[in-house]
């Protein structure tokens, strides 16, 4: 399978997971294309220094040739595959309220058990000194 072919299933297989599987939707909503060229730019800065640098190497005979800031056409694809995934399980576990618990400040569970044993420690200490 040539690095096309998998790039373009796996925007196939993004979009298909975001409207059928987790129909979380995100390419049908506007505020998702209006921030997607925020992304693009970075992806573009960051694979123009790793192709123009020659950190990495294609093999033409893999790709379509059409490169973007010495990146091949296909990391865009790739890279739009791989956000609209992460953002559509994301949205999805939000709305089933895997993120509600524990809340923003308030650390893992782990975190709050060690906290509740140091207040522990230092209210029996507090009682020991009256």
């Amino acid at each position: 399978m040539s690095y096309t072919a998998a790039a373009l299933l796996g925007v196939v297989g993004a979009v298909l997971i975001d409207l059928f599987v987790l129909r979380t939707r995100l390419v049908r909503r506007v505020v998702f294309w209006a921030t997607y060229p925020i992304i693009i730019v970075f992806q573009l800065l960051s694979n123009g220094i790793l192709t123009g640098r020659h950190i990495v190497i294609y093999d033409p005979a893999a790709i379509i040739g059409w490169r973007i800031a010495y990146a091949p056409v296909e990391d865009l694809l790739f890279g739009f595959a791989m956000v609209l995934l992460t953002l559509s399980v994301w949205v999805w576990l939000g709305r089933r309220g895997v993120q509600r618990e524990p809340r923003a400040g308030e650390g893992s569970a782990v975190l709050r058990l060690l906290r509740a044993r140091s207040s522990d420690r230092a209210a029996r200490g507090r009682v020991g000194e009256g």
